[in-house]
């Protein structure tokens, strides 16, 4: 077989074009398993750039040994993991040895092969269109390439490149080839499973406030990342929620850059069916689904409606300016905006919701969706509470000040110990009143000696007050606590 490059001057054209139509080959009784031998794949993805791939392919072997290549593979795969099996002959079939050819046929690849061998350089007159062929060594291929030819040495080729053969181990797809014994020659199924980086999902929640904040609309999306450098055709789909524990070997695995980034695709689905699996949560889409290569999908996992809901202004302190004489701590101290909800049945959720970020919208005057937020959130079991921080209000400030420092005499097994007062001034701009949550926590032994607003130990280190403030007005929290450590 002779393979020819297209006639171009500039050595990176001739290495681009060296290839044009020019499949990768391998030995001849070599037999092959390619996607359209596939019968049917599943693919379970997990959240760390994990996925198990199920490949099963319907083929004939030949009684006795062959040479197979299992074509149109992930070319992320972890080749260690991978089990071919025999599901319709398992017990008149064995497994010699496997290998796993990643050296991509390329312009490059090839041309490095040949260092050290002849190849044939085409050269094309000008004038007449005669071709004539010269025979010359590679002898480099390292930023250019170096001809010698029996009375010369060329640093750049002026005609097309002639290869005799291709590489048996230069593959223009990764390929896993395998040797094996059949002890039948009738069709069978296949199925090869392995791991693989280069899968991606995640959750993407979408949230719409009402107009009086106490209730939402949520909806739910699993965003699939392929970069494994293969496509899974109308792929059984299932999600593991959950943290997998993986040995550390696996991070020092090589990564491939891939260039270019897929089209987004999405696709309404009804939502996925749920179950336990082992310590986490497994997610199967009830429908095949195909993830093509170099492709972001997004496929439904949830719809919920009039989702109880229940806002709070939080002013969160800290617990350095409990250690020292202090003056002003700062001006129009930021109010932080949260949104709790309860992931249940009565909520109309109750489900297992895997971790991601939830973007919160809200309606306008005017009908339109804006914007009001985003937060992260962890794998939450049914049941538990969900807490969304969507930013700092607006309307709603804080002046706080050390009113009061006295140091007093540390006794006992303490070495420090002091009275503080200090004074927070909640203002309210808004129509309407509001209630805003005071968050101080207190190092040490402390003991509250006087208070303008009664308060409740939240945690053996926090205090917390819940303060009314008035339509366009204001309120005060005074407290003085001692603190002994």
């Amino acid at each position: 077989m002779r393979l020819h490059s297209a006639s171009l001057t500039p050595i990176a054209a001739i290495l681009a074009s060296a290839l044009i139509c020019t499949p990768a080959v391998a030995g001849d009784s070599e037999k092959r398993a390619t996607l359209a031998d596939q019968t049917e794949v599943a693919v379970t993805i997990y959240n760390s750039d994990l996925a198990l791939v199920r490949d099963q392919r319907r083929l004939t072997l030949d009684k006795g040994f062959n040479a197979l290549a299992f074509r149109e593979i992930s070319a992320r795969i972890r080749p260690e993991t991978a089990l071919l099996r025999s599901l319709s002959h398992p017990k008149d079939f064995s497994l010699i040895e496997q290998n796993f050819d990643f050296d991509l046929l390329t312009p490059q690849k090839l041309l490095e092969k040949f260092v050290g061998k002849e190849i044939g350089v085409v050269r094309t007159h000008p004038t007449t269109g005669a071709e004539m062929t010269e025979t010359a060594k590679v002898l480099s291929v390292n930023q250019g390439v170096v001809l010698q030819y029996p009375d010369r040495i060329e640093m750049q080729s002026p005609g097309r490149l002639v290869f005799n053969e291709v590489p048996a181990n230069l593959r223009d797809k990764p390929t896993l080839v395998l040797q094996l014994n059949s002890g039948t020659a009738e069709q069978q199924t296949l199925e090869l499973s392995y791991l693989t980086g280069g899968l991606n999902w995640k959750a993407d929640y979408v949230a719409e406030l009402n107009k009086n904040d106490d209730r939402l609309d949520l909806t739910g999306w699993v965003t699939l990342s392929n970069q494994s450098g293969a496509t899974y055709k109308n792929a059984k789909l299932q999600l593991v929620a959950g943290d997998v524990n993986r040995v550390q070997e696996f991070e020092l695995l090589r990564k491939q850059d891939l260039v270019g980034r897929g089209a987004m695709a999405m696709e309404a689905a009804p939502s996925m069916q749920e179950e336990a699996l082992f310590e986490y949560h497994l997610y199967s889409l009830s429908r095949p689904t195909t993830i093509a290569e170099n492709q972001t999908k997004q496929v439904s996992l949830l719809n919920a409606g009039g989702v109880p809901t229940r806002k709070e202004f939080r002013l969160q302190g800290a617990d350095y300016y409990y250690r020292s004489a202090f003056g002003e701590i700062g001006q129009k101290l930021k109010v932080g905006v949260f949104v709790e909800l309860k992931n249940d049945e009565q909520s109309n959720l109750g489900m297992p919701l895997p971790k991601g970020v939830v973007r919160v919208y809200k309606k306008d005057e005017s009908g339109n969706a804006q914007f009001v937020g985003e937060d992260q959130i962890d794998h939450t079991p049914k049941n538990e509470t969900i807490e969304l921080k969507l930013g700092e209000a607006f309307d709603v400030t804080a002046d706080k000040k050390q009113a009061d420092f006295k140091k007093q005499p540390a006794v006992g097994r303490y070495s420090y110990a002091a009275d503080l007062s200090f004074e927070i001034k909640l203002k309210n701009a808004k129509t309407g009143p509001v209630n805003v949550v005071v968050l101080e926590p207190i190092p040490g032994d402390w003991q509250m000696i006087n208070e303008s607003h009664p308060h409740e130990k939240a945690a053996a280190n926090t205090a917390r007050w819940k303060i009314d403030v008035p339509a366009e007005g204001s309120a005060t929290l005074q407290y003085t606590v001692r603190v002994r450590y």
